[in-house]
């Protein structure tokens, strides 16, 4: 009869897609109970965005899970690692960044990811602590303990080889250096998303090359994002960011398919499952989804909020009628021509609810783009200055121009 620790262990891979192996981590377990020493659960986080997003929340509340359990989480934000770019499922190699702008992106990470994580139970960590002290000499070193050979194992690396398309050395080092963080920082678990296999399996083996126990990894699968085809990212534009107001976190899952309500609520929440729920999702899939909003609006902001959100929505979608609170920005009047106009791309630029005119162009072109609730169809138009006046930018974004 299998023990607590089996248990133990098949709780935490509930949800997850890989535990390798299985009974690795319910001998860690067991060795952490019995000596008072609490595992080091690794994940590492990519600084290319200043959010983490619902989808970072995954593999962070597996963690939380953890920690619940007595263990330390270590969170390795990758600056260091991401000057190289991470290859992975990628067909090309990735565009460096600058420090400068991995730095701005890391500024409220720690903020961000405890609003999961329990912060007297985790450790930051930035992997330039180690790797940046490397010399030339270690890296030749860290080199020659794989071969060329396993990395073509990989498939964006196997595929891109066989299309005889280029792969730089560069990429081959970034499996290694994720690798080391583990051995730096004495990983016992990694957690990553599925497309992390291969680098979360290096770390095993190299790991071993410099004497240390193999970690186990636990991998969950990528969430897919508000579109319904591709995964979460900031990229794409597809995401809810967990420090997001709650009115956008609320306005934007209300928007996802109704084929993702079960995984979100799954995997983002901590509602029980079971036949009768999954019975109210197909007879009130837009209930469902309120229900899905209001539980997560209130998770990184609270019920209250929550509820708010939902009124505001109500009032904006359901009634037609404007926001209760609209902020107010004033127009520079040197931007006006003189018939006492503006063109509509200055406008946008003006309120702040754009970053560029390629934006406000593009907004345009796909009707999302309103002036006191009346769309704008065309990118030349000069509109009359006559505040205040509401400008609205796709369905949740207000300013009122004064």
């Amino acid at each position: 009869m299998e023990d607590r620790f089996a248990a133990f262990a098949d709780d935490l891979a509930h949800g997850t897609d890989q535990l390798i192996p299985r009974e690795d981590l319910i001998g860690k377990l067991r060795r952490s109970d019995e000596s008072g020493n609490p595992l080091r659960i690794k994940l590492g986080i990519d600084p290319s965005a200043p959010h983490l997003t619902l989808g970072h929340s995954v593999p962070l509340r597996k963690m939380r899970q953890f920690q619940d359990l007595g263990h330390t989480g270590v969170l390795v934000v990758g600056d260091f690692t991401r000057r190289i770019g991470d290859p992975s499922g990628r067909s090309a190699t990735r565009a460096l960044m600058s420090t400068e702008a991995i730095e701005r992106n890391m500024e409220t990470y720690r903020e961000q990811a405890f609003k999961i994580l329990d912060p007297d139970r985790t450790e930051f960590r930035y992997n330039s602590e180690w790797l940046g002290k490397l010399d030339f000499a270690d890296v030749i070193h860290l080199s020659a303990k794989y071969t060329v050979a396993r990395m073509l194992e990989r498939d964006d690396f196997s595929n891109r080889y066989a299309a005889g398309e280029p792969i730089s050395v560069l990429e081959f080092l970034y499996p290694l250096a994720q690798a080391y963080d583990s051995v730096a920082i004495h990983a016992d678990v990694e957690l990553g998303g599925t497309d992390q296999l291969f680098n979360l399996l290096v770390g095993r083996d190299i790991q071993r090359e410099y004497g240390q126990e193999a970690q186990v990894v636990l991998t969950v699968p990528l969430l897919i994002g508000l579109d319904g085809e591709r995964a979460m990212s900031q990229t794409t534009g597809n995401y809810v960011g967990v420090s997001e107001p709650a009115s956008e976190m609320y306005g934007k899952l209300l928007s996802i398919p109704d084929t993702l309500i079960r995984d979100y609520f799954d995997r983002l929440t901590d509602v029980v499952l079971d036949a009768e729920f999954d019975r109210s999702i197909e007879t009130s899939p837009r209930d469902a989804k309120r229900r899905l909003a209001r539980e997560i609006v209130g998770m990184y902001h609270d019920a209250a909020a929550a509820e708010s959100a939902e009124s505001e929505f109500d009032r904006i979608h359901v009634h037609h009628e404007r926001p209760s609170e609209i902020p107010q920005v004033a127009l520079d009047r040197s931007l006006l021509k003189e018939d006492g106009s503006i063109w509509i791309i200055d406008l946008l630029q003006a309120s702040g609810l754009v970053s560029s005119r390629g934006e406000a162009k593009r907004l345009i072109e796909q009707g999302g783009v309103k002036v006191n609730e009346e769309k704008i169809e065309s990118q030349d138009l000069d509109v009359p200055l006559d505040p205040p006046m509401l400008v609205q930018v796709g369905k949740r974004s207000f300013v009122e121009v004064v």
